[in-house]
């Protein structure tokens, strides 16, 4: 068992799997960090045109009540009037006085009113968790990697010391150890794939 361990061949094979299991990882977590700063930046755009929409759903519903009351004070005595102001009623005003005009402003007229607004926001949460998803992700492959240099480091450590050594032999068997903890930290990531 000794001689496989300390054998030449057996601690370049290391070397080369745990160098190209290592930049793979890294070219990984690079992705996960590319991934979270996209959805980062889609978060804070939705969350930015959200908050635009409300801004704008409140001008909206504070001139629905201004049409409303000009509406609503010259209805009997001025028809003619009275009919501009509500040719100019939001869609959801419209709909809120044919169905109930004496309760207009209900929660169904509010959430007609910031709908947009609140899709966005939406939008904007399932976007910043995909972010945080990607960075946890990435976090992981950090640790993945940092197993695995270290697997590297004392393999090619081990390689340059005498193959009679005790110490060429543990620091093999600490290779050995560190790609399997490696190869078994990432397969735990696998199943966590962010879709």
């Amino acid at each position: 068992m000794k001689k496989f361990f300390t054998n030449e061949i057996f601690l370049g094979t290391m070397i080369a799997i745990l160098s190209v299991f290592t930049a793979f990882v890294s070219y990984q977590g690079a992705m996960a960090d590319s991934e979270q700063n996209k959805y980062e930046i889609l978060g804070m755009q939705q969350l930015n045109d959200g908050n635009a929409e409300y801004l704008r759903a409140n001008q909206d519903i504070t001139q629905d009540y201004n049409y409303f009351d000009n509406w609503y004070l010259n209805a009997d005595e001025r028809p003619e009037i009275a009919d501009y102001y509500k040719d100019n009623f939001s869609e959801a005003l419209s709909a809120a006085v044919e169905s109930a005009p004496d309760t207009v402003w209900t929660d169904d007229y509010y959430n007609s009113m910031y709908a947009d607004a609140t899709a966005l926001w939406d939008e904007s949460d399932v976007n910043f968790n995909l972010a945080s998803q990607f960075d946890e992700r990435g976090d992981q492959l950090q640790l993945v990697m940092l197993i695995m240099a270290l697997g590297l480091a004392f393999t090619a450590w081990g390689s340059l010391v005498n193959e009679e050594s005790r110490m060429r032999l543990l620091f093999s068997v600490f290779g050995t150890i560190a790609l399997l903890a490696g190869i078994i930290a990432y397969l735990a990531l696998v199943p966590n794939v962010v879709a």
